[in-house]
């Protein structure tokens, strides 16, 4: 592999593949490319390990390392047993596959991977008279098939585990929103640590914690103990140490506050059990606390949340988003607010009218991130763009 000019590709949501252009960017990613869920980019190893280390909306970061044309099984299996494996793997590692397929040639994803597999062994097998060992909970290498109907791409997963598994998460909400949708989500509402912050339903306090994460300037993956990357055989450990110390050097002091409100006390106390672990616990205030009954207390404000929809929890909803409404007009005047729900006929007795929708999934479910300007007095009538 060539270490000073890698291709790279960096999977994310749908929704967020601008803001994860634009912190690749920031990072020093080369040729950034935005596509469907992904972004492309070249950069040496030490961007590589950088970005895995840093980028908040990156949900795993591939290397192409094989590409070729197949048009049944036999050429697909016979261009994978040509391959030179022991360049990226020793015969004594472990490896998994994971895989996209999207064609009429081959239609079953398993039946690939598993042809996939039985190539690698033969190869070694054939080579060393040894076979490595197929480990799909935690392997040493970790290789991506991804097949668009004849064209074949294999790449590296430097990741790893997914990387919004940032290391922090104690505790489970009734359905907690991924850390790389709550830190994108942050991006998009305009999140940069100057200001206050308030998510008037935390459940296990992921938004509070990626908020935290942001203001501080922490790299997103500080707590977590390793990435695919160190299996390499050109894993460089002091180049990884010194990104780091770097990294950890950029980290800002934070002088507003970031608070969350809750009326369900067995979620205040997931919450309070992750920001412990995220050591947080000193710039996150949680609290037992009714949105509906609550006014604004931090000037200036931003405020982002989650609210309860759909299979979550058992509410009236229309009552339910009616009273956000109410709730946002009198007593958060001066606010900007945004909220993700998937519950398109409950948002419209919200009462007012979004500046701004974003279509993301949260999971499977189709949802609309929608921001709300609060204005007290004749700006009432403010012009707002659809």
């Amino acid at each position: 592999m060539n270490t000073e000019n890698i291709k790279i590709q960096i999977k994310t949501f749908f929704g967020l593949e601008q803001i994860l252009a634009e912190e690749i960017k920031k990072l020093g990613g080369r040729n950034v490319e935005v596509k469907n869920r992904a972004v492309n980019c070249e950069g040496d190893l030490g961007f590589l390990y950088k970005i895995n280390y840093s980028a908040r909306t990156a949900l795993k970061i591939l290397v192409p390392i094989h590409e070729f044309k197949a048009f049944n099984q036999h050429q697909f299996y016979d261009r994978l047993f040509k391959f030179n494996w022991e360049e990226f793997m020793d015969v004594d590692q472990s490896f998994a596959i994971d895989s996209t397929v999207n064609s009429e040639t081959f239609k079953h994803s398993q039946f690939v991977t598993l042809k996939m597999k039985d190539a690698i062994v033969d190869y070694f097998q054939d080579k060393f008279k040894r076979r490595p060992n197929v480990e799909t909970r935690n392997p040493d290498i970790k290789f991506h098939l991804h097949i668009d109907r004849e064209l074949v791409t294999i790449s590296l997963d430097s990741s790893g585990d997914p990387l919004f598994k940032r290391g922090y998460r104690r505790e489970q909400g009734e359905a907690p929103i991924n850390e790389v949708l709550a830190s994108g989500m942050l991006q998009l509402a305009g999140w940069d640590g100057k200001g206050n912050f308030l998510d008037p339903m935390c459940g296990s306090g992921t938004l509070l914690i990626e908020a935290a994460m942001i203001a501080l300037d922490l790299p997103a993956q500080i707590f977590r103990r390793g990435f695919a990357f160190q299996n390499w055989k050109n894993y460089d450990a002091d180049l990884f140490k010194k990104i780091k110390e770097f990294r950890i050097n950029r980290v800002k002091e934070f002088t507003g506050k970031i608070v969350g409100y809750d009326i369900d006390a067995r979620m205040l106390n997931a919450a309070r059990t992750n920001i412990e672990a995220a050591e947080m616990e000193d710039v996150i205030e949680v609290r037992k606390q009714n949105f509906f009954d609550s006014k604004k207390e931090l000037f200036p404000l931003l405020m982002v949340f989650n609210p309860p929809y759909d299979e979550r929890i058992s509410i009236n909803d229309d009552d339910f988003y009616k009273k956000i409404g109410d709730t946002f007009k009198t007593h958060y005047p001066n606010t900007l607010a945004w909220l993700i729900s998937s519950d398109l006929d409950a948002l419209k007795k919200i009462g007012l009218r979004p500046s701004r929708k974003i279509k993301l999934f949260n999971g499977k479910l189709e949802t609309r991130f929608l921001q709300y300007e609060m204005y007290e007095g004749t700006k009432k009538v403010h012009k707002l763009e659809n």
